[in-house]
């Protein structure tokens, strides 16, 4: 029997994808590297958001014209954020959101 990898298909922070690919903390805050890097290994996992669901993380669901996309604390204001086409993540950001 074969099983999916899930993966992360698709970013729209490319300091973010690059630090995912290569480890490049060029484009990030680099004393958030260690978080984003835990948080990026279980979201490369994740079928659900509920499985975002960790101390610490606030996972919510954003609204107005960001529905259906989620969001996680990194550090003070910084937030991934991320939404699921079924059981694949897409359009992973990394901001300062507030």
């Amino acid at each position: 029997m074969r099983y999916a990898l899930q993966v992360i298909l698709s970013f729209r922070h490319s300091g973010l994808a690059r630090f995912y690919r290569s480890g490049s903390k060029a484009g990030i805050q680099p004393k958030h590297a260690d978080k984003l890097a835990l948080q990026l290994f279980a979201l490369n996992r994740a079928k659900s958001s509920k499985d975002m669901i960790a101390p610490g993380w606030d996972l919510h669901p954003l609204q107005g014209t960001m529905q259906g996309h989620w969001s996680i604390k990194v550090n003070g204001n910084w937030r991934l954020l991320f939404t699921f086409e079924g059981e694949n993540v897409v359009l992973v950001d990394y901001c300062d959101y507030h």
